[in-house]
């Protein structure tokens, strides 16, 4: 099976500008792709997570990536999929996320001579006179089309600001600025990209009177259609110091039923014959397959020992025995420890569990907390100093879990 066959297998290919002509270039190793990434924080995310496989597939097939920093793009910011705007950044919080970003794509992509390419938009981006850029590709561009296009469609709702407007152009003008100097021929994104995407091409198409390719794919989402990669409201980061490999674990452990094989088959590496004989297993070996899952990608994002470590302390949660020693914990010093013990509302908060004393109280109060297996059924509880030296594991919900002990 040759790597256009596989991504179709996968699920992976979301819409395409000339699938034969893009058939042909990536089983033959001849596309020379990029894929924007807008440096939006100080981590990429589990929303990334599909974007960096599909470039380390298309590298070991034989095509070569170009990763594109967006510290240019992220000065305008996306407005796909928003109904609000996003967040000015300064120059230099840009710079500083740009930097996490190459670190971990480092991970995945094997950059050097005649392999991966890291460029960053803001090289050409932030020198553009604006009134040379209208006259070089304003004529390109029919405000009509624009305005129909699906990614403004929300923010159209809330009033879509000029800045936002001009995104469109600035990520079609990368396409076209990276095939003239460095020879993309595709852009490969997300398939809420496809509007931005398809500026690109007919950008170069009127410019040079070239072709140029475009693909999308699949937007991750569980069987309510919502997107994955994030849990009690907050992104699943790449970057352990912000979500610890044993919480990634765990996010992946607890994925719903319906979403397992599909997750299985667009993130992992193991082969298409192998998922479907996974997906003959039973009902009775669903927890089984969500395991693999969890272990496959936290080793990919974290490395083995790592994804290992995670499954130790899974075990350790779930079945009983097994190494807690890596579940996410928070040192307490002894002098902050009153004698008769800790308020279970103060020690969420020690462990970050909860943003507020108020927050921590309605948790309680719902029923979503326990400490060592016993349900929290007030906020007055304490937890006992001898508890905390030996150390006290909170549950908050369903999959939230950290130990609490004295240092």
């Amino acid at each position: 099976m040759q790597i256009y066959e596989e991504l179709k297998a996968r699920g992976l290919i979301a819409q395409v500008t000339d699938e034969e002509e893009i058939r042909k270039l990536v089983n033959n190793g001849g596309a020379k792709f990029y894929i924007g990434f807008d440096c939006t924080a100080d981590s990429l995310t589990a929303g990334h997570f599909m974007a960096l496989t599909l470039m380390k597939r298309l590298q070991m097939a034989g095509n070569k990536p170009v990763a594109l920093i967006g510290g240019g793009t992220t000065m305008i910011g996306d407005p796909s999929g928003r109904t609000d705007m996003r967040k000015m950044l300064t120059r230099e919080d840009i710079e500083h996320n740009a930097e996490c970003f190459r670190r971990q794509m480092e991970r995945f992509i094997e950059f050097g001579p005649d392999k991966a390419t890291m460029v960053n938009n803001a090289d050409w981006l932030l020198n553009l006179n604006y009134v040379e850029l209208l006259r070089e590709v304003g004529a390109c561009f029919s405000v009509n089309n624009m305005l129909r296009a699906e990614c403004y469609k929300q923010r159209m709702e809330k009033g879509l600001s000029f800045l936002e407007f001009n995104y469109m152009i600035m990520q079609s003008y990368d396409f076209y600025y990276l095939f003239k100097n460095y020879g993309c021929n595709m852009q490969f994104g997300g398939d809420d990209q496809w509007s931005n995407m398809l500026g690109g091409t007919e950008l170069i198409r009127k410019k040079l009177a070239r072709d140029a390719h475009a693909m999308t794919i699949t937007l991750l989402t569980d069987s309510q259609g919502k997107k994955m990669g994030k849990t009690a409201g907050n992104a699943v980061w790449l970057d352990p110091n912000k979500t610890s490999p044993f919480e990634f674990y765990q996010y992946w452990r607890n994925v719903g039923d319906a979403d397992v094989m599909k997750c299985i088959r667009m993130l992992t590496f193991i082969p298409i014959e192998e998922i479907e004989e996974i997906e003959k297993w039973d009902d009775s070996r669903i927890n089984e397959k969500k395991e693999l899952l969890a272990f496959e990608l936290t080793a990919l994002v974290h490395g083995e020992e790592e994804a290992k470590k995670a499954k130790e302390a899974s075990l350790a949660l779930f079945v009983g025995g097994g190494d807690d020693s890596n579940m996410p914990t928070t040192e307490i010093s002894a002098s902050d420890v009153p004698e008769d013990g800790v308020n279970i509302v103060d020690l969420m908060i020690m462990c970050k569990l909860a943003p507020s004393k108020g927050e921590a109280r309605r948790l309680i109060q719902q029923g979503g907390v326990t400490a060592d297996g016993e349900k929290i059924t007030a906020p007055d509880v304490k937890i006992s100093t001898e508890a905390l030296r030996n150390g006290v594991k909170i549950r908050k919900g369903k999959k939230v879990f950290h130990k609490a002990v004295i240092a």
